[in-house]
């Protein structure tokens, strides 16, 4: 059995936050969310993303080396730097089962949501604990439910 198969039941997820490179623009983004989205689609994994033009915050599920996979191809991936995982653990049960990537972006009806767990007046999800940042994509998901 090779590594990807006999890990194929193990079911993780993975948190990470990560800053946009200055010259990322909103087609920029529009055609990583696309490419996500297909990628995704094709290798099993589904999550969850916010991007404020500044900084990108992802959770990824999936199996295991498909997950590992990802974030080998995150890390050489040229439009952000200073990715930093701030979870990853084992999952029973997927959260975002239904997209091969959701995504929210700060808007004025989603405002509140943001404020309540940013530390500062900016939002910065460096800031966040792992549980935070869990706990602020589930309500933005929930709001786009």
């Amino acid at each position: 059995m090779t590594s990807s198969t006999s890990d194929a039941h193990i079911l993780m997820s993975m948190t990470y936050v990560s800053r946009a490179n200055p010259d990322v623009s909103a087609k920029d983004f529009n055609e990583i969310l696309q490419q996500a989205q297909a990628n995704n689609a094709a290798n099993g994994i589904t999550g969850m993303l916010t991007f404020n033009k500044d900084y990108f915050l992802q959770t990824v599920e999936g199996p295991r080396a498909q997950i590992n996979r990802l974030l080998y191809a995150l890390i050489a991936d040229q439009r952000h730097h200073d990715l930093q995982v701030i979870e990853t653990r084992e999952l029973k049960h997927r959260k975002w089962a239904k997209w091969s990537m959701n995504y929210a972006s700060p808007t004025e009806s989603n405002a509140a949501i943001y404020l309540k767990y940013s530390t500062t007046v900016d939002f910065n999800p460096y800031l966040l604990s792992a549980e935070s940042a869990l706990d602020l994509m589930t309500e933005l998901s929930a709001q786009r439910a």
